[in-house]
Order: C-alpha cells, then structure tokens, then sequence
C-alpha cells in the first residue's frame, strides 16, 4: 500500500474514532464465511457499522484522534475489528447473541463515553450499560412516580380535602 493511501486510510479512520462514542474492538478471526456473513448481516440490522482493520494503522488513529484511547493499545494485537454502535450496549448486546452459534467474536476492548474497557470478561458490564434514551426513561418514570401517588389519593379520597387528607395520612 502506498503511503499517501495509508495516510487516507488513516485520516480516515481518525474521523470514524472521533465521530463515536460507542467504539468495539473484537477478534472475528476463525470465523468461516458463512458466519461472517450472518454477522455481517447481523450488524448491518442492528445499525452497528463492522470494518476489519490493521493494528498499525488503527494505532496510528487513535494516537492522532482528540480521545485517550492509550488503554486499548495493549490489545491491538491479531486480528482486530472495529464496532462502531449507536448505544453504549448494543455491539455487547449483539456479540453476546452471536456466540451462541460460533464461539466468536470475541471482545478486545471497548471505549465507551470516554471509558474504556479491556478483555472479554467485560462483556457482561458493557451489556449492562444503559443508553441515554435508557436513563432519561428511567428519569422520567421516577419524577412521575410522586405525581401518581398523588393522583391515585385524589381519586381514592372521594374528591374531598377530608377524603384527600385521610388518604394521604394513612399512606405515610
């Protein structure tokens, strides 16, 4: 490859890490055809972007982008493929549904909202992540829950203060 397409390549590649908040890196190695193509498919479905890259050049990248990525180096060794998703937990979500068929993929690390994850034994926490669509529900269900308990005292009560206020007095 000549220089001026690796500096392409990499350049490339720095617009991607930088764009992401959601970065994968996974071993697909092993894998026959027919399942990288289902995992393809797979991640094509979901929304979640799979490229095969070299480990210098990804090196290169992330050494040139505006994130801290030094604690992925380490694991920039073999084979490696980028995952970029659009929630925190959804290339965990879909790495885990596939290895029930294949053994594989496997997690290298991960770089998620500015902390970053090594080894495949992270796989269980990154499931867990919640997205921000995840946590502004959560927010929303725990600022209505008050609101109900008020609503539900004033329709129990009988629409009076006295009703009102013996119910509340009784749920405290």
């Amino acid at each position: 490859m000549r220089p001026e397409d690796k500096n392409k390549l990499i350049d490339s590649l720095v617009e991607q890490l930088s764009n992401n908040e959601t970065i994968y890196l996974a071993d697909i190695s092993e894998l026959n055809a027919e399942n990288t193509s289902k995992l393809r498919r797979l991640c094509f479905r979901r929304n979640i972007q799979l490229m095969v890259v070299k480990n210098t050049l990804l090196r290169k990248a992330m050494e040139r982008s505006n994130k801290d990525f030094s604690p992925l180096y380490g694991v920039l060794n073999g084979p490696t493929s980028l995952m970029f998703g659009d929630s925190g937990n959804a290339p965990a979500k879909l790495i885990k549904e596939f290895r029930k068929e294949s053994g594989k993929p496997l997690l290298k690390g991960a770089y998620v909202e500015e902390m970053t994850f090594t080894g495949d034994n992270q796989l269980d926490a990154l499931i867990n992540i919640k997205s921000k669509n995840e946590l502004v529900a959560d927010v929303i269900f725990l600022l209505k829950s008050p609101m109900n308990n008020v609503m539900g005292a004033l329709q129990s009560g009988g629409n009076t203060i006295h009703g009102v206020l013996k119910t509340l007095g009784e749920r405290a």
